[in-house]
């Protein structure tokens, strides 16, 4: 289990052992979610102790495969370490993801039709680990967005009733 120290901005999860950095919660409102696959990422020193004090944000990020049949993070912004000197890193760099051949075969296969893309949902620690969740995603048309907000706050009021009903 990880150790649950006071680090600024990164939030832990105790049952797993996972310490939260980022997540994309905008993901989830603008994108059909297929399927999840977790993957290591290729990092520098700077760019661990930047997501250590809990600085990152994966907003703009997506996943592409080369032709060589490596899968890479773009877009993804972890920031300058504050401390770091020469040795800092560019915070928009391509970050290379670890996956399993089968599974960057499966992701090809699955983005080949149209529609589908790769996105990051979150960005976190396992066991001193750096690890991002990607999912294959297809895109929410506006109306589809709506729906979901309409359902959500539908809902919300059904719960509020219920539990005024109760409180009775």
């Amino acid at each position: 289990m990880a150790k649950q120290g006071g680090k600024a901005g990164a939030k832990a999860d105790k049952a797993g052992g996972r310490k939260l950095v980022a997540s994309n919660r905008k993901a989830r409102h603008d994108y059909h979610i297929e399927d999840v696959y977790e993957a290591g990422l290729v990092l520098t020193g700077t760019e661990v102790k930047a997501l250590r004090a809990g600085r990152a944000s994966l907003v703009d990020g997506f996943a592409t495969i080369s032709d060589d049949g490596e899968m890479w993070l773009e877009g993804v912004h972890i920031p300058e370490y504050v401390s770091g000197t020469w040795t800092n890193h560019a915070p928009r760099r391509r970050r290379k993801l670890l996956l399993h051949r089968h599974e960057i075969i499966r992701i090809s296969q699955d983005t080949s039709s149209t529609g589908l893309t790769i996105v990051p949902l979150s960005l976190y620690f396992v066991d001193g680990r750096a690890k991002v969740e990607i999912a294959v995603a297809r895109g929410k048309k506006l109306y589809d967005k709506r729906q979901a907000l309409r359902e959500r706050q539908d809902n919300r009021e059904a719960q509020r009733a219920m539990s005024r009903k109760e409180a009775m």
